[in-house]
């Protein structure tokens, strides 16, 4: 991504109120909330200001969401990624009789 496009995008991440990190459902979120705040229907009264507000929120909106839909998310794991510590230490030490999960003893009573 060129300069410009990253300086609209953290244009929008700003005008949203965004942090530096955000899920889809973060910034649908984020949009929604502001235009309620200048949306006319929900503010009682129309003014040139509130429509250019809400121009500006749905083309900052559009322009995450498209930078979103383009971004490709790992479906696998990395092996870079960290592995859970419970999960390491099951896979090493989970059947382990000694450091494994306890089996529950049952009970067989005999019936008189």
């Amino acid at each position: 991504m060129t300069k410009d496009e990253w300086q609209a995008i953290d244009e929008a991440r700003q005008l949203l109120n965004l942090a530096e990190r955000a899920t889809m459902g973060e910034i649908k979120r984020a949009y929604r909330q502001m235009c309620k705040l200048h949306h006319p229907d929900l503010v009682g009264e129309e003014s040139p200001a509130d429509a250019a507000i809400i121009r500006e929120l749905t083309r900052g909106y559009d322009l995450l969401m498209r930078y979103c839909d383009q971004f490709r998310i790992p479906l696998v794991p990395d092996d870079g990624d960290k592995i859970d510590p419970e999960d390491w230490w099951m896979d090493r030490f989970g059947s382990d009789p000694l450091w494994g999960k306890k089996k529950e003893k049952t009970k067989t009573a005999s019936k008189k």
